[in-house]
This record gives C-alpha cells, structure tokens and sequence, in this order.
C-alpha cells in the first residue's frame, strides 16, 4: 500500500488579474503533519479550499488514498474523510455545544448519544468539553476544542487546520500539539497553515511552500531555523524589528479606574482598568480572545463611552469625547476585525483611506473630497507597507486578509498618531509583513508616539513592548516591564494570575 494520502498535482486556480494557484503539486502522507507556509497572498487559502471542496480548480488534479478526489462541496469532502478547522468559528453563541456541534453533520444522531460522544472523544483526546455548555459562554480556546472535536467525529483521514494557535495561550498551545500528536499517531494526516514558524519547526513533519501562487520547495522544519523558512517564503532577506534607543517622555494617554458593561449577552465587561502610557513608548497587553480587547479598543477609540472611570489625553478629560474628537487630537485606533470595522469591504482601499484621513489628511476641500489627493494618499500607504494589490481602485474585499491588514495599519500609522492604539497588528501576516509592521510602530515611537498594542501574538509583545499588562475577564493587570518578564510568567498572567505566581516581579 502506498503511504500516500492525498496527491496534489497541477492545480491551478485564476480569478481575474490574478493566479491565485499555478500549477501546485505536492504530496501528503499518512500520519504526518505537513506545514503548508507562504506569504500573505501565496495562494495557501485558495488551496485548502479547492481540497475542501469550497472552490473549484480551473485544471490539475487529486488522488485521495489511490482514488480520484474531486469534491464538488464540503459535504462531498468530508464524506471522503477530509475535515477543516478554520481560522474563523462558524458558531452559534446562543446554542449549546451539542447543538452546534450537530449543525455540522450530515446526520447527526439523537442529541442523548451526541452529548456522550462529545464527552468520550473530547475526553480521549485532551480537549474536554461539556456538550450542555452555552457557546456563548466560552473562552476563545474552548470554542476552538467544539471545532475540533466537531471534526474529530467525522473520523477525519486529513484534517485541515488554519492559524489554530491564533487564540491560544502558551499552555492551551502545549495541549492542542499534544491532542494532533495523539491524531498523528493513529495514522491521521494533518495538514497544519500557521505564520508561527517556531510552531512549525515543533510540531511539523515536513512543510510545503508557496510564493505567489506556486510550489518554490520544501524542506523538513526541524533541519532549518525560523529565519530560513521565511526567507523561502518571500524569496528575500529581511531585517529583523529594531528599537531605537530613548528616553520615554511625558503620559499621553492615561486611563483611571474605566469600566464599561458588555456590548451585548456574550461580550465582555471592562472592570476598572487603570493604566498609563508615556511618549515614546510602546505598552503591550495581551490576552486570550475575548477578555475584553474588543472593549478596551472601543472604549479608547471613542466608539463606546465609558459610565465609569476617566481617559485623560495629554492631560485633558477626553471621556465624554466621541471618536472623532479624539481623532483630531491625535488619538488614533485600528481595530481587530478588518472587513466591516476597519475598512468597508466594498469600498476601494482609496475610499476606505479616506473613511479614516479625511480631515488628517486634509482630503476635504470646501465638504467635497479631493479625490486626486486621496488616491495619492492611499498609494502611499501601498507603496510603503507593500500592500500586494492591482490599485488604490481595487475594493477592500478582494484583497487577502494579510494585505488588507497591512493597509489598514498603514493608512493609520501614516497619519502620524501621538496616541495609536492597535488590536491585532500583524494578525494573520506573514513573517516579513509582520516584521514590517512592528518596525513601524517600533519608528512611529521613537518619534514620539505612544503605542498601545493589544494582541494574543506574545512573541509580538516581547518584541516590541516595553511595558506589559494582560487582560483576563474585563480586568487588567498591574503593567510590568518586558525585561523582568519571561512567556511562561506572561501565559500565567493571561489565565488570571495577576497576584499569584508572578507577584514576584516588582520585588
């Protein structure tokens, strides 16, 4: 018997001005865990998809254990044995896990003998999971153990997971490699797309990767560093994030005992969150998904006024003030969620620089906009943050998630904040994007600026902060300096041991 699963030969997927997959051919065998790497706009989603049976190939292709594989939908797929996790839930916060779980089978059983199922199989592979619990009432990374143990009750002969660790902490990290460990050893592929090289490097067998839409080569991660698996992935070089040295100048931005109620049934309450920023420097907060990042970045940007506490802005009350005020004072923010938030997905990335940098940027002239200089504006964050993308005419929906985050937080930075706060920065980038735009942030502060960073990426945090504080249920901690911290103490403070095991780091 062949210890093939699945071949992948000659696929190939165009969509107008673009070839998104050209001529693809790869291999993945039994019990392996194989990396599936590039840049943003590889190609990688493209590919998965067409395995998964979301998208047709214009040519090419697949043979699943020495049959013909051509799925017509995902049902087809996972008939065949294939199974996705994908980077974004697909479920219902108002539903128990069961139930959501039976949404996503052909034919479920009985809901009695789905729940025991649920139990045995979550049990079995370290994920445990209550199947009677509200979704809603879920952290990040137990929602990510219903999409999972959804697919492992498919008996999945490849499952396909993308950007798994993105809402994990470092010890809920340790126990999904464990769990696909588990899955490895029964005989049952994994093919896993993250831009965690030091996770592929771990967990991987074998990593195949692509460079605008074709296979470049494949090399076995464990034999190569971080750094070199990049470099296949850009076909270049790049410069690692460097901080200039300086002294951090006076509070711009300061915030005293805030408190907000949950936007809705499922969110998350802020909790009397009290910290400073000073010119010049670049605070980290960090968390595991929704322990109220969403929140704080609404509360600072203007977008939801807090009933309680105070935001003072070069030592002004700006609590009462709404989004705009606070833009035209220098308070700038980018949100997490790209499409719908930060940019709207039908607009062109001109009309979307202008959403944001009308009155910044001066793009208004007598109520009329400037479209002459508005283009000229949005080509500019283009041209800087190399965003792959036809034109400044191109709408926001077309570009790749990694691409149109790079606008977004060009457009911004390009805007010269004195106060920016970012949720995600680098949020589904690849490495050298990822280096780019932590490089900017890391410039825009030593020009002065005050960086706010929200992000669940810790390495990113390590990187790039000087001071560190995680939020844990709507509560943040007491902020600490990087250099006394280390990830296993971060992790800690993450799951809510503000005042336990790393109360030792002022001392």
């Amino acid at each position: 018997m062949s210890d093939t699963l699945l071949s992948i030969r000659g696929l190939t997927k165009a969509y107008p001005g673009v070839v998104a997959n050209d001529d693809v051919s790869f291999d993945i065998l039994k019990g392996e865990i194989h990396a599936l790497l590039g840049e943003n706009g590889a190609g990688k989603s493209t590919l998965v998809k067409m395995i998964f049976g979301l998208v047709k190939p214009d040519r090419g292709e697949m043979v699943l254990d020495g049959a013909p594989y051509a799925p017509g939908q995902p049902s087809d797929a996972r008939l065949s044995g294939v199974a996705m996790v994908f980077q974004h839930f697909s479920l219902f916060n108002a539903l128990d896990v069961a139930e959501n779980v039976a949404l996503g089978m052909e034919t479920p059983p009985p809901m009695r003998d789905l729940a025991r199922q649920i139990k045995e199989v979550s049990e079995t592979y370290g994920l445990p999971l209550d199947p009677h619990r509200i979704v809603g009432t879920l952290s990040a990374g137990e929602r990510q153990r219903v999409e999972i143990i959804r697919c492992l009750l498919q008996n999945p002969r490849l499952l396909i997971m993308d950007e798994p660790t993105s809402v994990l902490t470092p010890q809920e990290v340790e126990i999904l490699f464990d769990t696909l460990r588990k899955l490895k050893a029964e005989g049952t592929s994994i093919l896993y797309i993250s831009h965690k090289l030091e996770e592929i490097r771990t967990l991987c067998d074998e990593a195949t990767i692509l460079r605008l839409g074709k296979n470049v080569g494949t090399c076995t991660p464990r034999d190569v560093t971080a750094r070199q698996m990049a470099e296949m992935m850009v076909g270049s070089s790049f410069a690692t994030p460097e901080a200039r040295a300086g002294e951090t100048g006076e509070v711009l931005l300061k915030c005293d005992a805030l408190s907000l109620p949950a936007p809705g049934a499922f969110g998350t309450p802020l909790r009397e969150v009290s910290f400073e920023v000073r010119a010049g420097e670049v605070l980290g907060i960090g968390g595991v998904a929704g322990n109220g990042q969403d929140e704080l970045l609404a509360a600072l940007s203007g977008e939801r006024l807090s009933p309680k506490g105070s935001i003072w802005f070069r030592g002004r009350d700006i609590s009462r003030d709404g989004p705009i005020r606070r833009r035209d004072a220098g308070l700038l923010s980018g949100p997490e969620e790209r499409l719908g938030h930060a940019a709207a997905p039908n607009m062109s990335l001109t009309e979307n620089a202008v959403l944001t940098a009308s009155r910044r940027k001066g793009l208004l002239s007598r109520g009329f906009i400037d479209w002459r200089k508005a283009q000229g504006f949005a080509e500019e964050v283009i041209d800087r943050f190399d965003v792959r993308t036809p034109g400044a005419g191109t709408a926001a929906r077309a570009l790749s998630g990694g691409n149109l985050q790079k606008f977004v937080v060009g457009r911004e930075i390009m805007q010269g904040p004195d106060v920016f706060v970012v949720n995600q920065p680098t949020w589904g980038v690849d490495a050298a994007a990822a280096a780019a735009i932590r490089q900017a942030l890391l410039d825009l502060a030593a020009q002065g600026a005050a960086i706010i960073c929200i992000s669940q990426d810790l390495d990113e945090l390590m990187e790039i902060s000087d001071r560190f504080g995680a939020l844990n249920e709507g509560r943040l901690s007491p902020t600490r300096r990087v250099a006394e911290l280390d990830i296993e103490k971060i992790g800690l403070m993450m799951g809510g041991a503000h005042d336990m095991e790393v109360a030792h780091v002022d001392g």
